[in-house]
């Protein structure tokens, strides 16, 4: 539930799967032996599931595995807002907030078609070219299910909002918005590589 700047949440869940689409990592919130931790993560959505995966020896996974309570938050920063006082700045963005309860996946099906997602998600195209798990990689990777059920989602558009006095005060003060996207450089093959750049390479973009 969004409490502060309630303007700007919402719960509909078709803008909340274009935010999770874009996004390309997220962060896991989860308490283990009365310690907090925060752990980045890469994911992929199935529908209203999110997937994750790793080591079981991972601290993460171990834990998550035991059926515990979770957090997963995703955040896209769209660019800075500069405002004529310091107080005003803001930044542009697009945020996720999934509540939940872990599930380890033990299907074996459902295990592979989750970690084909997570590839897929995070570059569109490669599961078709690259090799999926064999059945002992299979067994050492853990995957966990989140269902998108108690979810919110919270965005700022827009310029700056500044006072009626520094609108008046601090015309002398440049105010606006800097975007900010996520731009690709140039592939890098690999020494022992001697195939052409794929298109879904050389032309990877998110969003």
């Amino acid at each position: 539930m969004v409490h502060r700047h309630k303007e700007r949440g919402t719960y509909d869940h078709d803008a909340i799967h274009r935010i999770l689409d874009e996004g390309l990592v997220g962060h896991v919130g989860f308490v283990a032996d009365d310690q907090p931790y925060v752990i980045p993560v890469l994911y992929a959505r199935d529908g209203e599931r999110i997937y994750l995966h790793g080591s079981p020896l991972s601290r993460l996974l171990r834990t998550l595995g035991q059926g515990v309570r979770m957090c997963l938050t995703v955040t896209l920063v769209d660019g800075l807002v500069l405002a004529r006082s310091a107080f005003h700045h803001s930044v542009n963005y697009r945020s996720v907030v999934v509540l939940g309860t872990a599930t380890a996946v033990t299907d074996p099906t459902e295990k592979r078609n989750a970690l084909a997602r997570v590839v897929e998600h995070v570059i569109l195209g490669r599961p078709q070219d690259a090799r999926g798990p064999t059945n002992a990689e299979l067994k050492a990777t853990e995957v966990i299910a989140l269902e998108i059920e108690e979810v919110s989602a919270k965005v700022r558009t827009g310029p700056p909002v500044d006072s009626k006095r520094d609108y008046a005060n601090l015309g002398h003060v440049w105010a606006g918005e800097l975007p900010l996207t996520l731009v690709p450089g140039h592939p890098v093959p690999d020494d022992r590589c001697a195939v052409a750049v794929p298109a879904y390479v050389s032309e990877y973009s998110r969003g």
